[in-house]
């Protein structure tokens, strides 16, 4: 036997799409739009069951404790474990940058000084902003290579989930290579952009050194190039293009992963991306390294953000197997 409290004025102008039919229960025509205020209590003999419900954003889990009412689509944070930062990323110049530092701070200590004598600068300031920007420019555009893969790296880059909730009206990640582990270094999830729905698969970095950690610092293992193709099957049985970016210095090449396969499953992802029948983007969003950047590579259009790279071994590696020591990357 069941029994519901409720106010006979919530059940006013319900249809019948809104009402919930139970045989088990006994229960029917109760309006699913009354249920965050329902409380149902079961009977049987001397075991009471009593349950509460309350209401909640539709598809997200786990259950957010205080959901807003007024939420409507967008992207579900719950199902994500990438979070906005409690603390704003702290500024990083590079070391070819710090000429520019120089006229950054005169910049700074004219407008202190206007601010505190009251006198005019504007000429000042204006005249040291031109020659700021002057210098970016020149500075920019002629950039060796070592320097280009050094704003490749550079730790405030945009990160592929940072694109990807940009780009996205909602995005829902996808977890597990179904072999028993989640690696955190490749991220997947099916997100839609003006209703068409994506397969995404990307290589993720840290924004801080504890998320770094977490990620492997964007080295997949064996197990991540597993869930990316796991995805990639998913998406060609279903008919999702599929887009992946690319930022990663290279596939892990620890002991562990080679006893696991690392070089099979990347040759296995390789071998079925030509065989995709979906269209395939990739976009190299910061480094691709090697075959770690290939294994997610392979498609119908490459494409590559500006100071993006894409090499067959680090310049580190390379000059280590030149010269004998990383020291010497600027001479690669």
């Amino acid at each position: 036997m069941a029994s519901i409290s409720y106010s006979p004025a919530a059940f006013d102008g319900t249809s019948a799409s809104d009402l919930l039919r139970s045989s088990s229960s006994s229960v029917t025509g109760i309006p699913l739009k009354t249920l965050g205020k329902v409380r149902f209590v079961v009977k049987r003999r001397d075991v009471i069951v009593a349950a509460k419900m309350r209401k909640m954003k539709k598809h997200e889990y786990p259950w957010p404790a205080d959901p807003h009412p007024n939420v409507k689509g967008g992207v579900l944070t719950h199902l994500s474990h990438f979070k906005p930062l409690k603390e704003k990323l702290k500024p990083v110049t590079l070391d070819f940058e710090k000429p520019l530092d120089d006229v950054e701070k005169k910049i700074v200590d004219v407008r202190k000084m206007a601010n505190e004598t009251g006198l005019d600068f504007s000429d000042q300031i204006i005249s040291l902003e031109n020659k700021y920007q002057q210098a970016l420019k020149e500075l920019y555009l002629h950039l060796t290579p070592i320097q280009r893969v050094n704003i490749a790296r550079h730790p405030n880059r945009p990160t592929f989930l940072d694109h990807v909730f940009n780009i996205t009206d909602k995005f829902v990640e996808l977890h597990g290579d179904r072999a028993g582990y989640d690696d955190p270094a490749i991220v997947t999830g099916i997100g839609t952009i003006d209703g068409r729905r994506y397969m995404f698969i990307g290589q993720q970095k840290g924004r801080n050194t504890k998320e770094n950690i977490q990620r492997n610092f964007g080295m997949p293992t064996p197990h991540g190039y597993r869930k990316a193709l796991r995805m990639m099957y998913y998406a060609d049985h279903h008919g999702f293009p599929i887009v992946t970016f690319i930022d990663t210095p290279g596939a892990y090449a620890d002991l562990k992963s080679e006893e696991l396969g690392q070089g099979e499953a990347i040759a296995h992802n390789l071998r079925t991306m030509f065989g995709l029948k979906v269209p395939i983007v990739s976009i190299v969003i910061g480094e691709g390294g090697s075959g770690g950047a290939l294994a997610i590579g392979c498609a119908n259009k490459l494409l590559m953000l500006e100071n993006a790279v894409f090499y067959v071994a680090s310049p580190e590696a390379c000059a280590a197997i030149l010269w004998k020591s990383a020291k010497a990357s600027p001479k690669v």
